[in-house]
């Protein structure tokens, strides 16, 4: 049965569900190479069973389960005949909160997530999998940094306390601005500026709070509107807007400018990717996280 992925945006990280069999997948030292997106996974098997080897560490994940895996490194995972499904969190290693040893002593190897923290994380996990065409962007950003807390929670539960907490007026405030962005896309002059005003923070300072969580405030608010007219694009219902009107309605003003900026996101003009339906030429879903 070939791999049926589904690639949903949280912020600067994302969730990607995985239904397959009798696949193996390796990131060999050419391919992390070529093109390495620095993230840190952690992946829930939900059915099935996966097993995953990496620095030289292996391990058989059953359901209930999560593994973990660094990008930076090469890896190989494999399942059997038995159809599986797997919830990955992926995110950027600027944001974890756990020293970078620690994790990197995991990957490869897993932990059960049956009980306590472990299973809130799970049922989070997938109940942001099986909710997420029902959330904002805000909802979006929000589960970022829940799943990222039970995470940092659950890990510091294995290692007996011994990481440090999340910073949590920094994290707050990294909400709280990506709300606002979240309900001012429409306004051309967002930005670094606007959002230091409305929160009476310096520039600098709002620079840093994204930094910490892994992007910048011009390259997340650049994937919140490509996100949103990108959706606005594959939607029937919608067939009859103009694309310009799709554009404006998530700040972009100039039509050369959208066209260019769509065009790098997803490899297609917006044109295309409507009569196309919101898929690429293989029929898979398009748009690429920055």
């Amino acid at each position: 049965m070939k791999g049926r992925p589904a690639v949903m945006p949280l912020g600067s990280s994302r969730i990607t569900e995985l239904s397959h069999a009798s696949v193996v997948a390796q990131g060999t030292p050419r391919l992390v190479r070529h093109s390495d997106p620095e993230m840190y996974h952690a992946a829930l098997v939900v059915a099935g069973e996966v097993g995953i080897e990496q620095y030289r560490q292996s391990s058989l994940l059953r359901p209930g389960d999560i593994g973990f895996f660094d990008s930076s490194q090469p890896f190989e995972s494999f399942t059997g005949t038995t159809p599986t499904r797997t919830i990955v969190f992926q995110f950027p290693k600027q944001l974890l909160r756990v020293p970078e040893r620690h994790f990197v002593g995991l990957c490869g190897k897993s932990l059960p997530a049956t009980e306590g923290i472990g299973r809130v994380l799970a049922q989070v996990l997938q109940g942001a999998a099986e909710q997420y065409s029902a959330c904002t962007e805000r909802d979006a950003a929000v589960l970022q940094g829940t799943i990222l807390d039970l995470l940092t929670a659950m890990l510091r539960h294995h290692l007996g306390g011994s990481t440090t907490l999340p910073d949590e007026p920094g994290n707050a405030l990294f909400l709280r601005l990506t709300r606002y962005i979240g309900d001012h896309l429409a306004d051309p002059e967002l930005g670094p500026r606007s959002l230091a005003a409305a929160h009476c923070i310096s520039v600098r300072y709002v620079h840093r709070i994204f930094q910490r969580n892994g992007t910048t405030p011009r390259a997340f608010i650049r994937q919140q509107r490509l996100d949103n007219c990108r959706r606005d694009l594959a939607d029937p219902a919608l067939r009859h807007r103009p694309i310009h009107a799709i554009a404006r309605r998530w700040g972009y003003t100039q039509a050369d400018a959208f066209s260019r900026a769509f065009h790098a996101f997803t490899g297609m003009a917006p044109s295309e990717y409507r009569l196309r339906g919101g898929t690429g030429p293989a029929g898979e879903g398009t748009g690429r996280s920055r």
